[in-house]
């Protein structure tokens, strides 16, 4: 098919545009936006404190977070925070919020690896506290079969009950301090 006529008649306004922005990447960029300020509305005060965000934006997430979800009124501060998030550098809030919640991550890894530790200590014993004290000298032998100990009594009262529920020694006193001494000489 030919089609006849001067090419000049079919240029539209934005062929020698160079900051052209079509409608689609356009929307597709506020729809990022949204989604990036939904990521930080499920952060907390403490975290988005962290970030150092423009005072604006910090307002209308805590605005946000006040109103309830799911209605109407959240998603319209959902939108105004992702046309905030348009006039910002979104790269660098992305670099800084997946540091805050690596950190999160890291953190949670830390626990997980000292919740199996202290498992080992309580059903190996003395072997186990001999390993972890080679591999770590600053524990203490004593201070650490004192409170392994102490540990065990709570679970074994706890197993020793009609209705017997085992998470429930592993959050008492005992299992707090035996975790609070691992992370603190475990550190080092």
């Amino acid at each position: 098919m030919n089609v006849v006529g001067d090419p000049e008649n079919f240029k539209q306004p934005y062929d020698e545009d160079d900051d052209y922005v079509s409608k689609t990447s356009f929307k597709k960029e506020s729809h990022a936006a949204q989604e990036l300020g939904k990521r930080l509305l499920s952060l907390s005060k403490s975290q988005l404190d962290k970030l150092e965000l423009d005072e604006s934006l910090l307002d209308a997430l805590m605005a946000a977070k006040k109103i309830k979800p799911n209605t109407e009124a959240h998603r319209r501060q959902v939108q105004f925070i992702g046309k905030l998030m348009r006039n910002l550098d979104s790269d660098a809030i992305t670099a800084a919020l997946d540091k805050v919640t690596n950190r999160n991550n890291t953190e949670a890894a830390r626990v997980h690896v000292l919740d199996k530790v202290r498992d080992r200590l309580l059903s190996e014993g003395d072997a186990e506290i001999q390993a972890l004290i080679e591999a770590h000298p600053a524990l203490d032998r004593q201070k650490l079969r004192q409170l392994v100990r102490a540990l065990a009594k709570e679970v074994a009262a706890e197993a020793a009950k009609e209705e017997p529920e085992p998470a429930r020694a592993l959050d008492s006193k005992a299992a707090k301090e035996l975790h609070k001494y691992l992370r603190e000489g475990m550190a080092e």
